[in-house]
């Protein structure tokens, strides 16, 4: 018989034969499971070692990630991507790799989407086939149904380290400089608004994790996300908030906008918004406008100036506003922006730190702080330093912390 006929038959017989009036101990399921490897025992189709892989398969499937729970337990692999039930890569070390274990059909990748969704308090179906999650230990999920997903549903893990990432770890992975990382812990300690951007997978939430621990014990952190990710380093006094998405019947969706609003009702010292991708931009500007310093954030850009047009779109979504006006909430409300980029080493790195200046000639002009230049390769690596281009043009805050 066909390995993944005989492990979907097996996982059926399991289903039939266990207890569905209450959820069983994972000591019962166990045992279900060894009931139904000993039933084949006289079939003589499994050595000691086959058994024991059955026996972990089929325990995952029902209490873990099923077959990507190797995956999942490997530190190395960043990034998990399921293709339909046939087709499953990841990513480990900065490669993309193909696994060599497959789902047994549609019905258990189904599965799996539903436990998945389930734990994150989400809902997705062929009404509603595209879902943003994340699992327990804050790893970021995607998940897209057919008919949207034509070859099979997908799905689209980036792992995050279980433990958070402090600045000390981003130095050793030469992310930034030394005397970078001592700049920055002034500007957040002071209250300076922060924006980071960079591309897709450049490490902005681990950077912003990292930033965290420069925030004063004493504070008041409250972080807004679509999908809680941030692991903030040592805040005693955090709450963390997460939108909610429609499709329950009479549950209304909770946007990012709703909770920001709903966020400086709570004395928050500071607010974390996990990422802008529309209108909710000019709601955080607006806060950061209205005497919350020491804000921080994310967004998708290429580079600083193009954070800045992006601001402009994000804010133009939600009001229809001079574009003059929306330039000063943008160069009032954001002190400075932090880029990231994923070199072509795979590496990750502060390319660029610049502080908002003023308006000239209809254009916010950027006062570049430092910035990475590149001095060549060495063993597949690429070499550098950061460069100091200029200094703090707007200095009440960092006087005002005593700097």
């Amino acid at each position: 018989m066909d390995e993944r006929k005989l492990y979907a038959q097996m996982k059926e017989n399991v289903l039939a034969g266990a207890d569905h009036t209450r959820e069983l101990s994972n000591s019962e399921l166990k045992a279900c499971i060894e009931k139904e490897l000993q039933s084949r025992d006289k079939e003589k189709l499994f050595s000691f070692e086959k058994r024991r892989q059955y026996a972990d398969s089929l325990f995952a499937s029902f209490r873990r990630y099923g077959v990507l729970q190797e995956l999942m337990e490997d530190e190395a692999v960043t990034e998990i991507l399921v293709n339909g039930p046939m087709h499953i890569f990841y990513e480990k070390a900065g490669k993309l790799h193909c696994f060599e274990k497959t789902f047994s059909g549609e019905e258990e990748l189904e599965d799996l989407i539903q436990t998945i969704c389930a734990g994150g308090n989400r809902m997705v179906n062929e009404a509603s086939p595209i879902v943003d999650t994340r699992l327990p230990d804050g790893s970021r999920v995607n998940i897209v149904l057919k008919p949207v997903s034509l070859d099979g549903a997908s799905i689209s893990i980036r792992k995050f380290s279980k433990e958070p990432m402090h600045m000390a770890a981003l130095l050793s992975y030469g992310s930034l400089s030394k005397e970078i990382s001592l700049f920055l812990e002034k500007l957040v300690i002071a209250g300076y608004n922060i924006f980071v951007s960079g591309g897709t997978s450049s490490g902005k939430t681990t950077f912003l994790n990292a930033l965290s621990e420069y925030i004063p014990k004493e504070e008041r952190v409250i972080t807004i996300e679509d999908s809680a990710e941030l692991q903030l380093n040592g805040i005693a006094n955090l709450i963390r908030l997460e939108t909610r998405m429609s499709g329950f019947e009479g549950v209304s969706p909770i946007g990012i906008r709703d909770l920001i609003k709903t966020a400086l009702r709570m004395r928050p010292d500071r607010l974390i918004v996990g990422e802008c991708r529309g209108a909710e931009a000019i709601d955080l500007l607006s806060a950061n406008n209205t005497g919350h310093s020491g804000s921080l954030g994310t967004g998708h850009a290429n580079s600083a100036y193009d954070m800045i047009n992006r601001l402009e779109t994000m804010v133009l979504m939600g009001m229809d506003l001079p574009i003059v006006a929306i330039q000063g909430q943008i160069v009032s409300g954001i002190d400075l922006f932090i880029h990231l980029g994923r070199m072509r080493d795979k590496s990750r790195k502060v390319l660029e730190i610049a502080e908002l200046d003023q308006v000239v000639d209809g254009k916010i002009r950027l006062n570049v702080l430092y910035r990475f230049a590149e001095t060549g390769e060495k063993g597949g690596k690429i070499q550098g330093e950061w460069k100091k281009t200029g200094d703090l043009l707007h200095r009440e805050k960092w006087e005002a912390a005593g700097f």
